[in-house]
């Protein structure tokens, strides 16, 4: 466990200097939440009623979520490396096989949290607020680490069956319809019955549902769903179920050229 802890450090360490010699990623990475912030907080939020009256304080930790949920950068990268021969290269060196994709997803968490603390400052110079003290609030973030650690084993396998980057950037669309069905941009109470039904069960609405209480923030409408009205537990246990699924998944996928 020692060696493939210490190997998966070395691929975090890898991907961080990668992305620090590659401003077009870091301006992607820390210039997405501004614009998520203003677009969806300005310009939609005019539009949006919620039942507290206060749309960026309900909005802003959904978009918190959004961060944690997105398998792309993951997926991605994993793509990247297959289609030039570099997990090749991983798969001839006598390290762990988890120890890869382990550094990987440490590395999503890592550049992950930098998006989430930008993005909560713009959420402070637009108004929202941490109601509830720090403790709470480094409950929050820690959760939202776990979630994106669990997501990112998810993009990993993801990108290893693609294969390549073309097919990795055709199937990221279809990451966007995920986020868009639940609590997260607006109550879903609204929605028919069926739709709501979807929507009140997705784990990115137990994320956003978490997230909201933990900073003490408006939520959506339980509707009697089992989730929302206990969204930490049922967020530790889809982050649970997902690393149960999707680490052996992506480690054997990954050992096998």
């Amino acid at each position: 466990m020692s060696g493939a802890f210490t190997d998966g450090a070395a691929a975090a360490e890898r991907v961080l200097t990668k992305l620090r010699h590659d401003p077009t990623a870091i301006a992607v990475t820390l210039g997405g939440p501004v614009v998520m912030v203003v677009l969806f907080g300005y310009i939609f939020g005019s539009a949006i009623a919620v039942p507290s009256g206060d749309y960026r304080a309900f909005l802003i930790p959904g978009l918190f979520a959004t961060i944690a949920v997105n398998v792309v950068p993951s997926m991605f990268a994993m793509t990247r490396d297959n289609s030039r021969g570099v997990v090749d290269r991983f798969r001839s060196l006598p390290i762990a096989r988890t120890a890869v994709p382990f550094g990987q997803a440490a590395a999503t968490v890592v550049y992950g949290l930098a998006s989430l603390v930008l993005m909560a400052w713009c959420g402070l110079a637009v108004g929202w607020r941490i109601e509830r003290g720090a403790g709470y609030a480094v409950g929050a973030f820690a959760l939202l680490a776990a979630f994106q650690f669990a997501a990112a084993w998810i993009g990993m396998y993801l990108g290893l069956l693609l294969g390549s980057e073309q097919a990795a950037g055709q199937a990221s669309i279809l990451v966007f319809p995920v986020t868009m069905l639940s609590n997260v941009y607006v109550p879903t109470s609204g929605m028919p019955t069926w739709l709501r039904a979807i929507a009140d069960w997705n784990p990115v609405s137990a994320l956003a549902g978490a997230i909201r209480d933990l900073f003490g923030n408006p939520g959506a409408p339980a509707n009697g769903t089992w989730q929302l009205e206990h969204p930490v537990p049922a967020t530790l246990a889809w982050t649970a179920l997902v690393l149960a699924i999707f680490v052996p998944l992506c480690t054997r996928r990954f050992a096998r050229a």
